[in-house]
């Protein structure tokens, strides 16, 4: 157990170096401040980690990450970084991506009880009830299995865009724009699911927000 976590501290002081020799105000210019044009919201899972699908630098990506990648709206760590995002770092895109093989949803697909996790599983649950006629057609399990997760996934763009905040920027003319994407564990590659929003005209009358 030690002997693991030195080789963190070992890790951090070559991480350093590296940087550092190949720009030596690397550190310097990421203490001035950040400007990332993206906000990830992605699952807490391990093997997935936001800037290096994308090939991104740090600085570049605000990150949000949850048990299968949801925008739960009591959520109040989520509301924080998304307001964080889009009314002071005014970034111009966020993504939400799943994963397949998510153990959330595969977990939410099923009756067994895995811990406190119940409770914010169910909020999955819910979706699965909304598509279930879909959903039963598909015989195959795993088959079933990748297109819940990329149900779970368009279903939390739209919950961004029903948010007081998102709409909020696009009425004061901001640019913003929504996105579905899915990770491939086996692959590497993610999977545009063609839900890019950027307005609320997709959106049912009823979560149109006129007041603000």
């Amino acid at each position: 157990m030690r002997k693991f976590y030195e080789q963190l501290l070992e890790n951090n002081k070559e991480w350093v170096e590296k940087s550092l020799a190949l720009d030596p105000n690397f550190f310097a210019d990421l203490a001035k401040g950040q400007t990332p044009p993206l906000l990830w919201i992605g699952c807490s899972d391990s093997r997935v980690p936001a800037n290096e699908i994308i090939g991104a630098k740090p600085g570049e990506v605000f990150v949000h990450r949850n048990i299968a990648n949801m925008v739960v709206h009591s959520d109040m760590n989520m509301l924080s970084v998304l307001d964080y995002a889009v009314n002071v770092l005014k970034v111009k895109h966020v993504i939400v991506c799943g994963h397949y093989g998510c153990g959330g949803v595969k977990a939410a697909m099923g009756n067994m009880s895995v811990g406190i996790i119940d409770n914010w599983i169910r909020h999955i649950k819910d979706e699965y009830r909304l598509h279930d006629k879909y959903l039963n057609s598909i015989e195959d399990e795993t088959e079933r299995f990748n297109a819940f997760v990329e149900i779970n996934a368009k279903e939390q763009v739209y919950n961004l865009a029903k948010t007081s905040i998102v709409q909020g920027a696009w009425k004061n003319g901001q640019d913003l724009m929504l996105h579905g994407w899915v990770y491939g564990l086996n692959s590497g590659f993610v999977t545009d699911l063609n839900v890019n929003i950027a307005s609320n005209d997709e959106l049912d009358e009823v979560y149109q927000l006129s007041n603000l």
